[in-house]
């Protein structure tokens, strides 16, 4: 269990405080009880520079998770492994699958991790945590693995294919989530949820041997949702419980709004600079 937690977004698509920088995609620099982590690298345009901005000593990451293997989640990733030619970085083998996304005319558009990142993780030095299955990352901090796909209302939320083509589907297995135990509950921090993200809280329900879900941090990717299905997701937040919602990234702007008219003061900003505590 941590007692001591604070998570600073690092990318986001909205910049909240001067100086800082905002880009589509994600990062979330997380000290636990004095590990250092950092779950997702954004498109890798404004990381070192909002870690500057931030104070965030990106050189002292202990650990990098990657929640699934898009170019907006992983594109920062071989200037932290630069930086930290040692870290061990942890990830579902399916990341790096080639990636693509449907377009009206070909060619389609690449949208997997890209290549100078994908070269340094393939040289990288460090080890690489190969996340199928639940993993406890440091004390009281775990990673989902491959999230079950229970809910029929729920899908990856686009056009997302394996292959050039866009013949062969995209099931997204690598998606996964981290998930952090305090004193007053569980916080779930999301990539993009594209396994869905009542999916995601079912099973951290479940990982979590019951224990209440308070938080729920990053994109849930509802930006193409539509209205039976944000409030099925609603209904789930509600059912479990959750204190504090903090959309973001690719959960799109018409969800959002549609989250914090419906939740008001449990809602929270999670654009460039945000702070979280526990």
């Amino acid at each position: 269990m941590i007692g001591t937690l604070r998570i600073t977004v690092l990318s986001e698509n909205t910049a909240g405080k001067a100086g800082v920088l905002g880009e589509h995609g994600l990062a979330f620099w997380i000290e636990a009880d004095g590990h250092l982590l950092l779950f997702d690298t954004g498109q890798g345009k404004v990381l070192e520079h909002n870690a500057r901005e931030l104070d965030v000593p990106l050189d002292r990451t202990e650990l990098v998770v990657i929640s699934h293997g898009h170019f907006d989640h992983t594109g920062g990733l071989a200037a932290v492994l630069n930086r930290n030619p040692q870290v061990p970085v942890c990830l579902h083998r399916a990341a790096l699958n080639e990636k693509f996304a449907r377009q009206k005319r070909p060619p389609h558009r690449e949208i997997g991790i890209p290549r100078p990142c994908r070269e340094a993780l393939q040289q990288h030095a460090g080890p690489l945590l190969w996340a199928s299955q639940p993993l406890e990352l440091v004390p009281g901090v775990h990673v989902t693995g491959e999230i079950p796909r229970r809910n029929a209302f729920e899908d990856t939320g686009g056009a997302f294919f394996r292959d050039a083509d866009c013949q062969q589907p995209d099931p997204l297995t690598d998606d996964q989530a981290l998930f952090i135990e305090t004193a007053a509950g569980v916080l779930v921090v999301l990539g993009c949820a594209h396994a869905g993200v009542v999916n995601t809280l079912d099973y951290v329900a479940e990982l979590a041997n019951g224990r209440p879900i308070v938080a729920v941090f990053g994109g849930m990717h509802l930006v193409r949702a539509k209205p039976p299905r944000l409030e099925a997701t609603l209904a789930a937040l509600e059912r479990y419980g959750v204190r504090q919602v903090a959309p973001a990234h690719c959960t799109g702007m018409r969800a959002a709004s549609y989250l914090w008219s419906r939740l008001g003061a449990k809602c929270a900003d999670c654009s460039v600079g945000s702070v979280f505590m526990a």
